[in-house]
């Protein structure tokens, strides 16, 4: 459980960084929502991500661990508000990109991430870097599965739902 935990913190890195690089399209998702949607708020939105997301890669840390459930627990509240009031945004805003939609995938990935920090928040978990170093091979292998795992979600949430809209 802690390899998925590791990896829906580091998809907040990489989603909180793009925001940070361009916080139009999540600015834009927001604004059809009727929601704060102000760039200072985005960029707010970006640096807690980026902020909790390195913060529990780095040390263990229960409520940490409650924050990322909290993001993403928020994050699955506006798909499912975007889902429910029809919405018409071309872009949910989780990677600044202007051409992902929410979906019902989105909300089943933020649901299970969900499930992930609460479940690290309630047992506890070891930090990354003592997990690395009990890995074989100084933990290449593991942060390579790390890193291809976050690859997937991040594909899972921004490339799949596209070929949904093409086709």
């Amino acid at each position: 459980m802690e390899g998925w935990f590791y990896i829906t913190g580091a998809l907040l890195v990489v989603s909180g960084v793009q925001k940070l690089a361009d916080p139009n399209p999540t600015a834009g998702a927001l604004r059809a929502a009727r929601l704060p949607h102000r760039t200072m708020a985005v960029v707010a939105l970006a640096a807690a991500e980026l902020i909790v997301g390195v913060a529990n890669l780095l040390a263990s840390s229960r409520p940490l661990a409650f924050a990322q459930a909290g993001l993403y627990a928020a994050f699955a509240a506006f798909v499912v508000y975007a889902l429910t009031r029809r919405i018409p945004i071309a872009s949910c805003g989780c990677f600044g990109k202007p051409d992902t939609p929410p979906t019902v995938l989105h909300l089943v990935i933020n649901l299970a991430a969900v499930v992930v920090a609460t479940v690290a928040a309630l047992n506890g978990f070891v930090d990354l870097g003592t997990v690395v170093s009990s890995q074989p091979l100084a933990g290449v292998p593991y942060l390579g599965f790390l890193a291809v795992g976050t690859y997937c979600l991040y594909l899972l949430f921004g490339q799949l739902p596209l070929l949904r809209v093409r086709h």
